[in-house]
């Protein structure tokens, strides 16, 4: 018990709280901004048993706040590269990999399996999900939210308690909020929420102190300003039977174009990462030189095409010297893909600094 002995010394947790942390089942959604300090403190502290769900890989934007990565990490699994870093953190807590995105199809029985369910997920549709998913199954819900400066915390479907739907009947419309991408966001700010998280959801497990039951927990870090609102439950969205047959992931999402380098790329096609490389060049540009394996369609092409790209993992887009692709990437993102990358340089610097055997012209 060495290692958890400063939180056992602790008048009111003993032993027998750590035991009910070491008997717990925790599952965390998502493993970024919120998500690595709420991993981090439940792997520390000796919860039992956490399982992560996420599918995402690491960009460079990630890196000012979700300390867990380095910057050698760009393009690797967030999930495989978090488990492995908590396990050496403390190997007497089990980690269990979710590697894909929390749908419809796997939210029940992926809940059905753990005790306290951490929301730490970064759009609405998600939210809505993982908020009926709890209570069709029970489970408690530890949510937390960011937004430019500020915060929110608050515990749901706990006890008999408020709903997220009983703060947020209905998500809002597409369009009413701004995209995180593109608003911005502290970088200490999820690590602030994310401890708080940690903290919720060790209360709910142990039964110490006053978890915020009923309540939502604001936080202003400029102004330092803390508000406690009380939320008022409503019956009604405790009925929920089924999950909808949609959770549009609308707002807040990270979804802005991100950077990929050349040598980047050629570590990607080394290790045999899953992506798609798109190559948006004319046909003639294509037939002097590519890479292979790529798929090939002509930038006016993409968008009449589109169906052709994959949804489920990233896409790597390609041109000569990086002007066109990063359009083409930025139309994409406005379809609604989540992972895309602009290879800066295009070719061109493909050929300079991977391929010195190259003639792109």
């Amino acid at each position: 018990m060495d290692r958890y002995d400063r939180q056992t010394r602790l008048e009111g947790f003993g032993p027998q709280k750590q035991a009910l942390l070491q008997q717990a089942k925790v599952l965390v959604i998502g493993a970024g901004g919120l998500g690595v300090p709420v991993l981090q403190y439940l792997t520390a502290m000796g919860i039992g048993r956490i399982g992560i769900v996420e599918h995402d890989t690491v960009s460079v934007t990630n890196l000012q706040r979700q300390v867990l990565y380095h910057t050698a990490d760009q393009g690797q699994p967030k999930v495989t590269l978090a488990a492995k870093r908590l396990q050496a953190l403390n190997p007497e807590v089990t980690h269990v990999v979710h590697d894909a995105w929390l749908t419809t199809e796997n939210a029940l029985e992926l809940f059905a399996a753990y005790d306290v369910i951490v929301d730490c997920s970064d759009n609405f549709g998600t939210r809505y999900l993982v908020n009926d998913a709890c209570v069709i199954t029970g489970k408690p819900l530890v949510y937390g939210a960011i937004y430019k400066y500020e915060g929110q915390v608050s515990v749901f479907n706990y006890q008999e308690g408020a709903t997220y739907r009983c703060l947020f009947p209905e998500p809002p419309e597409s369009g009413e909020m701004l995209n995180c991408s593109d608003i911005g966001v502290l970088g200490v700010l999820p690590g602030i929420i994310g401890c708080y998280q940690a903290n919720e959801t060790v209360k709910v497990i142990t039964g110490i102190g006053t978890p915020l039951r009923n309540q939502l927990m604001t936080i202003d870090t400029l102004h330092n300003n803390h508000l406690v609102f009380n939320i008022s439950p409503v019956a009604a969205n405790r009925q929920i039977t089924a999950l909808q047959a949609n959770y549009e992931q609308t707002v807040c999402e990270v979804a802005g174009v991100q950077s990929l380098s050349v040598d980047k790329l050629a570590q990607w096609q080394e290790n045999h990462t899953r992506f798609t490389l798109l190559d948006v060049r004319e046909t003639d540009e294509w037939d002097i030189c590519h890479i292979s394996p790529s798929l090939h369609i002509p930038m006016g092409e993409v968008m009449q095409r589109i169906t052709a790209l994959p949804a489920d993992m990233p896409i790597a887009v390609l041109c000569h010297h990086g002007m066109r692709s990063r359009a083409v990437a930025q139309r994409l993102v406005a379809a609604g893909f989540k992972r895309i990358y602009n290879v800066e340089g295009g070719i061109h610097a493909w050929a300079c600094a991977i391929d010195d055997q190259m003639q792109t012209y």
